[in-house]
C-alpha cells in the first residue's frame, strides 16, 4: 500500500520540478501500477493540469504527452495510419480498456519496466524523451540513452517520434490474454538496416541491428534472458527468434523499402 501525506496539483513544470527535488516526493502517472507496491510518499504531484495529455501531429513528428493516456496512443488515428497500427497492437493487450484509460504514456516510459510493451515498440522507433529539468530548460534525448540512465529528478514531459519513413511492426506472447508478456519484440526497418528491440527478458527492452532478419535474429538470441515464473531463459531465447521472424513476414506484407 501506498501512503500520500499529502497531494499537489502542480500548476506549471516549474512547480513540479522544484517539488520533485525532495527525495520523499513522487510525481504521478496512472497510477496503475504504483498502487501494486508500498511506500511513503511526502506529495504526490500530480501533473494533470499542465496540458501533457495530448498526442500532436506536425509535418515531421507525433509528440505525444506524458499524461496522454495508453488509449490515446492505441486509438490515435495518425499514428496507426503512419505507422500501420502498431501503437494499436503495443497496447491492446494491456489488462482492459479501463486500465489503459487511465494508464499514462509518461508512467510507461519513466518506470522503464521490462514488461513495458510501449516501451519496446519505442527503442525501435526514431523516438526522442523530452525532460525538464528546471529553470524553462527543456532537453531531448534519445529513448536507449533514457533507458540506460539511472531515474533523476527530471520531469518527463513529452516522447517525439519522428517521421523518417521507418517501418515497424509489433509482436508479443503472453500465456494468456491480458497477463504480463512472456516476450516483446518491435522490428523496424529503414534505408534497408533492420532493428530490433526485445523486451521482457524479462529485463528491459534491449535494441539489436542488422542488415538481414537472420542476423537480426542471432543477434537477437545473443542477448541476457533470465527465469521467472511465466518461461525460462531458454524457452525465451527461443522465442526472440520466433516473434522477429513473424515480424518481419509482416513488414514484408506492408512493404519493407523504408524510405
Amino acid at each position: 500500500m501506498i501512503t500520500i501525506r499529502e497531494f499537489l496539483k502542480a500548476s506549471s513544470l516549474e512547480e513540479a520540478w522544484k517539488a520533485n527535488q525532495k527525495r520523499p516526493n513522487r510525481v504521478l502517472g496512472g497510477m496503475g501500477w504504483m498502487k501494486m507496491s508500498s511506500g511513503n510518499v511526502s506529495a504526490a504531484i500530480d501533473l494533470s493540469g499542465l496540458d501533457l495529455d495530448q498526442i500532436q501531429e506536425t509535418e515531421d513528428e507525433f509528440v505525444v504527452g506524458a499524461m496522454a493516456t495508453l488509449r490515446q496512443f492505441e486509438t490515435h488515428e495518425g499514428l496507426n495510419a503512419y505507422f500501420d497500427h502498431a501503437a494499436q497492437e503495443s497496447v491492446r493487450h494491456i489488462v482492459g480498456v479501463q486500465f489503459r484509460n487511465c494508464a499514462t504514456m509518461g508512467g510507461s516510459v519513466w518506470l522503464r519496466a521490462g514488461f513495458s510493451d510501449p516501451l519496446t515498440l519505442l527503442l525501435a522507433m526514431d523516438c526522442t524523451v523530452e525532460l525538464y529539468q528546471g529553470d524553462g530548460k527543456l532537453v531531448q534525448i534519445p529513448i536507449a540513452e533514457f533507458c540506460r540512465q539511472k531515474p533523476d529528478n527530471s520531469i518527463l514531459t513529452a516522447v517525439h517520434i519522428q517521421k523518417t519513413g521507418r517501418k515497424i511492426v509489433y509482436q508479443s506472447f503472453r500465456n494468456t490474454e491480458t497477463d504480463f508478456p512472456v516476450l516483446t519484440a518491435a522490428v523496424s526497418v529503414k534505408d534497408g538496416k533492420y532493428c530490433a528491440a526485445v523486451g521482457a527478458r524479462p529485463m528491459r527492452a534491449r535494441e539489436v541491428y542488422a542488415d538481414n532478419i537472420p542476423e537480426l535474429i542471432e543477434q537477437a538470441k545473443e542477448l541476457p534472458y533470465q527465469n521467472n515464473i511465466r518461461a525460462s531463459a531458454e524457452y525465451r531465447r527461443m522465442l526472440s527468434g520466433v516473434l522477429i521472424q513473424r515480424a518481419a513476414d509482416e513488414l514484408e506484407r506492408i512493404g519493407t523499402n523504408g524510405n
